[in-house]
């Protein structure tokens, strides 16, 4: 599954570093010739001269979007209209009293898939991608996403909607749209448990250049305000232990490791806000959150206790037993805060993850710290100044001894623990993909016999009927998120998510890209195929083929230990830039093992700021892609697992580092041009195919056996 579009490309990379720069004079016929989707305000039109971005309905009018989708659109604008005035209404209130706000996708945690009571972005602007943030002042409503969305939320979004193409040249970013729109000395309102705190840092600062300030909207959020009760209850579901056979790591043991790193670093606790860390840590699991199976809570852990913080009603028999026998204490999801003040009135030194955990928790922390500095005679100071000296007899006591000491902000000791696999967590993963594999095999032999038979079958249909399959192997447990299933245009809207109001049928004239994925009890997979059920054009063919040759360069490389990965990321493009291709969103993303599918810290990306280095035993995706707009999308995903090469050679001394591929589903060899490849990636091809064989066809029988056989043929029998 895509993801990292932010920036969308290198090569759009460097439009975007250039927008930077003063640009050279252009009339506004050439401004409008070269970016068709920005509108320039002449000034012999009373205008002067700025570049700015088109809204979502005159954007539906230019790219000719069909009639059902403006209606639909047109359907849902007096809805969205009296949305953002009930919104604007609450600015006025007294303790509120603000000029604008700010409305992300994420929840208290900053996780990707969200419980449906959480969904405000999606609620207040119509756009149910997973990513995009909505900025409403008194009188201007934006929303920015990133490429994998462009077209799916010119669909969505209504006419009192601008969009903001995230990364694009010329398009501005929350703040700096922020400060051009606002008169000096306003004030921008955000909830603060949905900002980590490095974000809301950050959005304060660049709003500062105006005079601006950032409010932190205390005790509720303006969107469930005007949500009322019509809002979704929050989720209610029960935990559960996730097995040592699959976990590998008992709990102990993995407290134990979080308690050395707190020694190390002279902390007396960490917060744990992320919520597939928690699961991790305490090997549970839970189904709060579609498609991850985890569950809402936070965790501290001290130098001899810890910390559950998670509704008690989730919380069975079992998994009391087992939080006891680990010594986890129970407390109440809310009472996070005040734990968190209490830390910080002993004079605690915590270690906070400020890329993760949110404004509202550390900015508690940080008050809490001053007003204990001001009872011992140090008013004035604040947390994070220069340190005082550690003799000073006023600062003596723990916590306060050194003022810059009071917290550690540092990347979340289980971050990293968590990306590096151990051996369970590996056959787990190792395990699943079989199985997939084979609901998969079953599943593409029935799609291909319906489509041959003229069977009318809609995206959404076979995103149904792809579930039965998968619902019928051992461990299955849920989606690992919303399958992409897109013929056609639909294809090249990298995330798209059909509906049963608006999908198409899928048919053999075009191309059909199928991005699925599952949880099972052992292990979460995500694949990737794109297949052509009658007879690709040559078009098609070559962008498909240099596809899969950045697939195979990827799938090869050898590099080695402490190599990041952006590194990596040109190794998928560089066939498709050889004919000026490219796609808008990262090439790889790390998988968590029975967790989310979409892990961190790891990536192979363009985005060059994850420094992040691929270790062995780490798990990635590898998903390099072509996408034509209102035309057809290509993409062809892996997993990968990170291994030590024993190579012939160890220049300085240090290991060097590969992939053993996890995933063994045909690639569709009608779509590939043979006379493209190198006879090394024609020999990559046949030898995947046949480990496919050897590995799947043993669970497999019949037809879906014989589907298997024809499709792992080599090349040059084809």
């Amino acid at each position: 599954m895509a993801i990292e579009a932010a920036r969308l490309s290198p090569s759009l990379a460097a439009a975007a570093f250039l927008a930077r720069r003063p640009p050279p004079a252009l009339s506004p016929f050439s401004l409008r010739r070269r970016f068709p989707l920005l509108r320039v305000l002449a000034s012999s039109s009373g205008g002067d001269g700025r570049v700015v971005a088109l809204s979502s309905s005159e954007l539906r009018k230019r790219r000719g979007l069909s009639s059902s989708s403006s209606g639909a659109a047109a359907d849902s604008a007096s809805d969205g209209d009296e949305k953002l005035r009930s919104l604007r209404r609450l600015f006025a209130r007294p303790d509120v009293s603000i000029d604008a706000y700010i409305v992300p996708s994420q929840d208290a945690h900053q996780s990707e898939f969200i419980a449906e009571c959480f969904t405000r972005r999606a609620y207040l602007t119509g756009f149910t991608g997973s990513a995009g943030t909505a900025v409403v002042t008194k009188n201007k409503a934006a929303l920015w996403t990133d490429g994998r969305y462009f077209l799916q939320a010119e669909k969505e979004l209504g006419h009192h909607w601008t969009l903001m193409r995230s990364g694009n040249h010329g398009i501005p970013t929350t703040s700096e749209w922020l400060n051009d729109v606002l008169p000096s000395g306003c004030r921008v309102g955000i909830d603060p448990f949905l900002f980590s705190f490095d974000a809301a840092e950050e959005l304060k600062d660049s709003i500062a250049n105006k005079n601006h300030e950032l409010v932190l909207v205390q005790g509720m959020n303006l969107v469930d305000e005007i949500w009322g009760d019509a809002r979704p209850n929050p989720p209610k579901e029960p935990t559960r232990v996730h097995d040592i056979k699959y976990a590998g790591i008992d709990v102990p043991s993995k407290l134990s490791f979080i308690r050395s790193q707190l020694a190390e670093n002279g902390c007396d606790a960490v917060v744990i806000s992320m919520l597939d860390e928690v699961a991790w840590l305490l090997n549970m699991r839970g189904s709060d959150v579609p498609h991850s199976p985890v569950f809402y809570s936070y965790l501290i852990v001290e130098v001899s206790t810890a910390t559950l913080f998670v509704d008690s009603s989730k919380v069975s028999k079992d998994v009391l037993e087992h939080l006891e026998q680990t010594g986890v204490k129970l407390k109440p999801y809310e009472a996070i805060i005040s734990e968190v003040e209490r830390l910080a009135e002993k004079g605690a030194k915590l270690w906070l993850d400020s890329s993760s955990v949110n404004a509202a928790i550390i900015t508690a922390f940080k008050s809490s710290c001053d007003r204990r500095l001001k009872r011992k005679g140090k008013a004035g100071k604040k947390v994070g100044e220069k340190e005082a000296s550690s003799d000073d007899p006023i600062t003596g006591d723990p916590g306060v001894q050194n003022l810059v000491i009071s917290a550690v902000y540092n990347v979340s000791p289980v971050a990293l623990a968590k990306s590096v696999k151990n051996d369970a967590e590996i056959e787990g993963m190792k395990n699943s993909h079989l199985r997939d594999a084979a609901a998969l095999a079953e599943f593409w032999c029935w799609l291909e016999e319906e489509i041959c038979k003229s069977v009318p079958l809609t995206e959404v249909q076979i995103a149904e009927k792809l579930l039965e399959f998968r619902q019928k192997q051992d461990g299955f447990i849920e989606t690992s998120f919303n399958t992409i299933s897109g013929y056609g245009a639909n294809g090249a809207i990298i995330h798209y998510r059909p509906t049963p109001e608006s999908c198409s049928s899928v048919g053999s004239d075009n191309l059909f890209l199928l991005d699925s994925g599952a949880q099972y009890i052992d292990g979460t997979t995500d694949i990737t195929r794109t297949v052509h059920f009658g007879e690709p054009s040559p078009r098609q063919k070559e962008c498909f083929t240099r596809v899969l040759q950045g697939h195979i360069a990827l799938d090869q490389a050898v590099f080695p230990e402490r190599t990041p990965g952006f590194v990596l990321d040109v190794l998928a493009r560089s066939s498709l830039w050889k004919i000026g291709l490219d796609y808008r969103h990262g090439t790889g993303h790390g998988v968590g093992a029975a967790l989310n599918v979409h892990e961190g810290p790891q990536s192979i990306s363009y985005r060059y700021g994850n420094l992040t280095a691929l270790q062995k035993g780490m798990i990635v995706s590898n998903e390099p892609g072509y996408y034509e707009d209102n035309s057809f999308g290509i993409r062809i995903e892996n997993l990968l697992l990170v291994k030590e090469l024993n190579l012939a050679n160890s220049f300085g001394g240090i290991s060097y580092l590969g992939f053993e591929k996890l995933t063994f589903v045909p690639i569709q060899s009608k779509l590939i041009e043979s006379s493209l490849l190198s006879p090394s990636e024609i020999n990559w091809v046949n030898d995947y195919h046949e480990e496919v064989w050897e590995k799947v066809s043993p669970l497999l029988s019949g037809h879906s056996r014989d589907w298997l056989w024809k499709n792992t043929r080599p090349l040059l029998d084809v």
